[in-house]
């Protein structure tokens, strides 16, 4: 049985680089990625962050798109409750029209940041209670009908173009796998944010599942992954991932910390307890044992593909990982344009 791999890019800002570097980094990794033979390549929308540095990843497809052959992009997600349905399906039309058939409009409830900084994005009117009719809008759309009475009635929305985007839910809890099968679209769930609970949230997403952009139920779990050559470089890089982890449970707003702050690193007790309790969210090993773990959680969500998310504490370790991945899922010969079929 073929597993479809995806990659899921926050485009990471490491210790000792700029954002600049960061941004340049996903631009070659998808590049890689798509001669390597993942499914798609989503990038991540995140705002006032130290760590992460990509607030428009619709803008960010573009370039990737340009540079890419057959690989599927699109986002993971947009962050709906800031912005009008009506302009996100401008967007994703024109990615469309630039890309046809290759765009997946993946779209989230959560912030992204604070909730100052999500007031400021917002302009003061950041409501997450909208965002079950936003996706209902966002569907309409970019798919169609739009419903009877609907304010967009009438009204020309380019670009007009024959294909449309894929729409994915993301989540991390019950309330997303209940609304994408109440939607009939398809569903994500972020193991990297809620390592407990997630297979029953897939299972009860496909029992509950209503016709509607779908046919059918699609669920896909995003794992975090780091592979290394060897078992001490995967130790270190482990180390790194505890320190992050650590600093995000303190509020530390900075970049991702490198291999050698790891290592220089002494962690109260405290900090111990804080790293052992985030280490299920995190699979990080030799190949064999990533692939192993990565395979089955697949069985155990009963998930069509794989999305991995690798925030390593260095630039080579990431493009590494997904190297390591990609020979251990035999993902050579790619189908043209993706293939989401599974």
């Amino acid at each position: 049985m073929r597993t479809h791999l995806s990659i899921l890019d926050q485009t990471p800002v490491i210790t000792g680089h700029r954002a600049s570097d960061a941004v340049a980094a996903t631009v070659d990794l998808a590049q890689m990625a798509d001669d390597l033979g993942y499914s798609r390549y989503w990038c991540a929308e995140h705002h006032g962050l130290r760590g992460v540095c990509n607030p428009c990843p619709e803008v960010l497809l573009a370039r990737l798109g340009s540079v890419t052959r057959r690989i599927r992009l699109g986002t993971g997600g947009i962050m709906l409750p800031y912005y009008s349905p009506f302009k996100v399906a401008e967007q994703f039309r024109m990615l469309e029209a630039l890309f046809p058939g290759r765009i997946d409009l993946g779209v989230g409830r959560a912030p992204g940041g604070d909730q100052r900084t999500a007031q400021l994005v917002a302009w003061g009117r950041y409501d997450p209670e909208l965002f079950p009719r936003q996706v209902m809008d966002l569907i309409a759309l970019t798919r169609g009908p739009l419903p009877a009475g609907h304010e967009a009635t009438g009204i020309p929305l380019q670009p007009m173009v024959d294909t449309a985007p894929e729409i994915w839910m993301l989540g991390s809890s019950r309330y997303g796998g209940s609304l994408a099968a109440h939607l009939g679209i398809r569903f994500a769930f972020a193991h990297f944010i809620n390592a407990h609970g997630g297979e029953e949230v897939a299972r009860d997403y496909r029992a509950q599942f209503k016709a509607g952009a779908d046919p059918v139920p699609h669920c896909a779990v995003a794992v975090f992954a780091i592979c290394a050559d060897t078992e001490a470089e995967a130790a270190g890089y482990a180390k790194a991932v505890d320190l992050r982890r650590v600093e995000m449970a303190y509020g530390v707003n900075a970049p991702i910390p490198s291999v050698q702050q790891a290592q220089q690193w002494e962690p109260d007790e405290q900090a111990r307890q804080i790293a052992l309790a985030e280490r299920p969210r995190s699979i990080i090993g030799t190949p064999p044992a990533v692939a192993e773990q990565m395979l089955h959680l697949r069985d155990l969500y009963g998930a069509d593909e794989l999305i991995v998310l690798s925030v390593a504490p260095s630039y080579q370790a990431r493009a590494r990982t997904y190297e390591l991945l990609a020979e251990a899922f035999d993902l050579s010969d790619p189908t043209p344009g993706g293939d989401s079929s599974s």
